[in-house]
């Protein structure tokens, strides 16, 4: 499941939607969406997320919170490690490897140390 995913389910389920009306209303057919909300499909088009924002009435921080977690939301991704260190391609292809095995508080560990290197 994508960030984005998770967030528009959340969201319908919260306004008691079931998916075949939401896909219904939004013009979509409800495999894409239960694809879109699963991860099955990549990153929603700018005009799907505003089509969400405005089927959710979502303004302000609401609705820049579904366009970031639209960006954030590739299924799929490929990492372009050319030019760096060994180390560097190392670490890519471990966590390519194993991050489908690593649990919930271990991700979440790995990305709190990500953004405050971010942050910092």
């Amino acid at each position: 499941m994508t960030p984005f995913g998770q967030k528009i389910r959340q969201l319908r389920k919260d306004k008691g939607i079931n998916q075949k009306q939401m896909a219904a209303d939004l013009g979509v057919s409800p495999a894409y969406l239960s694809a879109l909300e699963h991860g099955h499909r990549g990153a929603p088009t700018w005009a799907m997320v505003q089509r969400v924002i405005s089927y959710f009435h979502l303004i302000w921080d609401d609705a820049e919170e579904i366009e970031q977690l639209a960006r954030q939301s590739h299924p799929k991704i490929t990492i372009d490690t050319s030019g760096l260190s060994a180390e560097a391609v190392t670490l890519v292809n471990q966590l390519a490897r194993k991050v489908r095995g690593l649990s919930h508080v271990r991700i979440a560990e790995l990305s709190q140390l990500l953004k405050k290197k971010e942050d910092g």
